[in-house]
């Protein structure tokens, strides 16, 4: 069964910097696109950034020249690394992946940054 799992959430100040990982395990035969997406208390769910399988990326407006989201050595591992934290980048960030030619998603991690 194919799984995404996300770590490196957590708490931290305003400014400052987190990285985020999340790992696909399972009999995967093909991966596509992967991406991060959040989502804060009473808002929907958005984009934050993706990358395809040759390592395209695009970013959402907000975190663009913060956020970097990149491919881990073994493929089946992508990193958002986020620096420059703002209070309005709390949320809980979740990962997807394009796996099989099926969508999964992760169960999410907690970022709650402080003022």
């Amino acid at each position: 069964q194919v799984q995404l799992v996300e770590s490196g959430g957590g708490l931290v100040q305003a400014g400052g910097s987190l990285r985020l990982s999340c790992s696909a395990s399972g009999t995967i035969f093909s991966i596509n696109n992967m991406g991060w997406y959040r989502q804060a208390p009473g808002k929907q769910r958005e984009l934050v950034a993706t990358i395809t399988s040759g390592s395209y990326t695009e970013y959402a407006d907000s975190v663009k020249g913060r956020f970097t989201i990149s491919r881990g050595n073994v493929k089946n591992t992508v990193y958002l690394q986020m620096n420059s934290l703002k209070p309005e980048d709390t949320a809980v960030y979740y990962c997807k992946g394009n796996l099989n030619y099926m969508n999964y998603w992760g169960r999410g991690t907690q970022v709650t940054v402080s003022s």
